[in-house]
């Protein structure tokens, strides 16, 4: 490196460390009360369903927000999820084939009726995601260019104030919200930059300049939201890594919020697909409020609606229960996502009478985390409360009936006001009893009332009964596991495989995408014989999942077992990089047996 190269390097840092140590006395980030976004993420997905995004499907699913709005829904931000840029225009150009007219129909809509608009950034990543190349370099960002050309050097060349100018340029437009995503701050610099400085080192200048670049946009523009998704901590690939100290708190300093990771689906096997998927956010913002942020300022990214593979083609399956715990887990960004267009009229009226008490709670009321470590199987939920009442939301995810105290903050008479199908729970007391995987929905004071009485969640069916049953195992082969089984009379027989890793902590197989992914079952397989019969299986997790899974789970139905013969178990795994297995059988009756 040349002495002139140097000196700029050494004075980049001396004014980076100067403006970080500063006192400042500008605008402080932090939502002064809950809002609702909408986020169109998920009705569209070019990564891996090839669906694009369009005006024509954004504007439909803007019509169908104000529908949802004319029946109670709150809605403040409608924002624009990845790709609606134009991939040679340094996202000053929207993409030419499917916004030929660029944005201002949208905004100009948005604004009418009352809905500010927002817009998705990635920090610094350009080249790619899933392989695909995403935005092609422009001559302004040239000089940030490092040498894999897939990310860009904040502190060094022309892209951060580039990108900077860009949002003034949105803002100017009447854009309210700024989501930034795909941030690398780690060893992101030039060949000339790695040469002379460590990666901490870099990555550290990465995150000064970008956090003094915020700052400075905050205080000419006060009114902005930012919003921080992948690249700013939290270990969000699994539910099993130990709880540790990975997110930088003063990401706080700038951003409204950080968010605890797309859906996934848990390491706890679960009959039940979706309320697996529920525990995934439960227990990130579980480890994000471990790593010292109020629960607030944590948006879980739960509420998933849509087509796509993004939420395993969920549609508005079990989408009540995903509803409310999305919005009990306590956080100010409340989104939604995806398909609106889904919901029916008197789907809305629901959603905006549920939307209304928990954002209500937020505003008014406290909000903690209460029980026990979602992945531990052991029951665990929310308790928002006001000084005339409270809602207990509570999730048993164990393999057996639960008997759960109630939290001092229900006082008084206590109110069941949501569920799933099936399994009835009561209040005994002070006693809550629930049953295996299910959601329930308790209020006292002032919504022990008809006001507040929900329903029911008829997509998911809890079982009358359960306890595990007698199997004998047997290991064919290191990926072969076979389970002997003596069916009990009535009963239906519940079935799970986990996989795991050679220390024994359950192992993840990704079977990529839709279109072109695998099913889910044809790499974790469950079979079951009787007398050389094949027994039909009923199963939820035959999905091309691409976050990965660790486990399977089936059920053989009652009426297809004969109860004076064994049931013979066939668990494979046809992922190599799996090691230990386990089988765990339960004999379950359901209210309809």
């Amino acid at each position: 490196m040349n002495s002139s190269r140097l000196f700029l390097l050494v004075l980049a840092l001396f004014f980076a460390g100067k403006l970080f140590a500063q006192t400042q006395s500008g605008i402080a980030a932090g939502l002064k009360q809950p809002v609702a976004v909408f986020n169109n993420w998920s009705a569209y997905d070019p990564m891996s369903d090839n669906i694009p995004q369009t005006e024509e499907l954004c504007m439909k699913l803007f019509d169908h927000l104000i529908r949802l709005k004319q029946h109670g829904v709150k809605v403040d931000y409608y924002l624009m999820d990845a790709f609606w840029f134009d991939r040679d225009g340094g996202y000053r150009k929207w993409d030419k084939k499917n916004w030929p007219n660029g944005p201002q129909r949208w905004i100009d809509a948005c604004i009418k009726n009352g809905i500010k608009p927002g817009l998705w950034f990635s920090v610094n990543l350009i080249q790619a995601i899933e392989g695909n190349p995403m935005l092609n370099i422009i001559p302004e960002w040239q000089s940030s260019v490092t040498s894999d050309k897939e990310i860009l050097s904040l502190f060094e060349g022309g892209y951060l104030n580039h990108l900077m100018e860009t949002l003034q340029m949105y803002a100017n437009m009447g854009v309210k919200m700024f989501k930034f995503d795909f941030a690398h701050f780690y060893n992101a610099a030039t060949d000339a930059a790695k040469a002379t400085t460590l990666p901490n080192e870099i990555e550290e200048l990465n995150k000064q300049v970008f956090i003094q670049a915020i700052k400075k946009f905050r205080n000419k523009n006060p009114d902005i939201i930012f919003v921080g998704y992948n690249g700013f901590g939290g270990d969000i690939g699994n539910t099993v890594t130990p709880f540790r100290k990975t997110i930088d708190l003063r990401w706080l300093e700038i951003f409204e919020t950080l968010y605890s990771g797309d859906p996934r689906i848990s390491d706890l096997p679960m009959m039940n697909f979706w309320r697996s998927q529920d525990l995934y956010p439960d227990q990130m913002v579980q480890q994000f409020a471990f790593n010292g942020l109020p629960l607030s300022r944590i948006d879980n990214c739960s509420f998933m609606l849509g087509e796509t593979g993004t939420c395993y083609k969920r549609g508005i399956q079990a989408w009540k229960g995903e509803l409310i715990l999305a919005l009990a887990r306590g956080g100010w960004l409340n989104v939604f996502h995806g398909n609106i267009d889904l919901l029916s009229d008197r789907d809305a009226e629901w959603f905006g009478k549920v939307q209304k008490t928990y954002m209500d709670l937020q505003k008014d009321g406290q909000t903690s985390i209460w029980g026990a470590i979602p992945q531990s199987g052991m029951p665990y939920g929310y308790v928002s409360s006001t000084k005339d009442g409270s809602l207990f939301t509570v999730v048993n995810p164990s393999q057996s009936i639960q008997r759960i105290t109630l939290p001092e903050n229900m006082t008084g008479k206590c109110r069941i006001l949501f569920t799933d199908s099936g399994f009835k729970p009561s209040v005994e007391g002070r006693k809550l009893i629930l049953g295996p995987e299910q959601l329930a929905v308790v209020g006292s004071g002032k919504y022990d009332t008809d006001e507040y009485a929900w329903g029911i969640e008829p997509d998911i069916h809890i079982p009358q009964s359960i306890s595990p049953a007698k199997t004998v195992l047997s290991v064919i082969d290191n990926h072969t596991v076979v389970a002997l089984c003596k069916p009990k009379k009535g009963k239906t027989l519940r079935i799970f495989f986990t996989q795991n890793d050679e220390a024994g902590i359950p192992y993840r197989s990704v079977g990529g995408s839709p279109p072109n992914g695998t099913n889910m079952d044809e790499i974790i397989k469950i079979s079951a014989k009787q007398e050389n019969k094949d027994l039909p299986l009923k199963i939820q997790y035959n999905k091309m999942i691409w976050s990965g899974l660790s486990w399977g789970a089936a059920e053989i139905d009652a009426k297809n077992i004969d109860f004076n013969q064994p049931v013979s178990i066939t668990c494979i795994s046809n992922d190599t990089e799996s090691k230990n297995f386990k089988i765990e059988i339960y004999n379950v009756q359901y209210n309809n047996q």
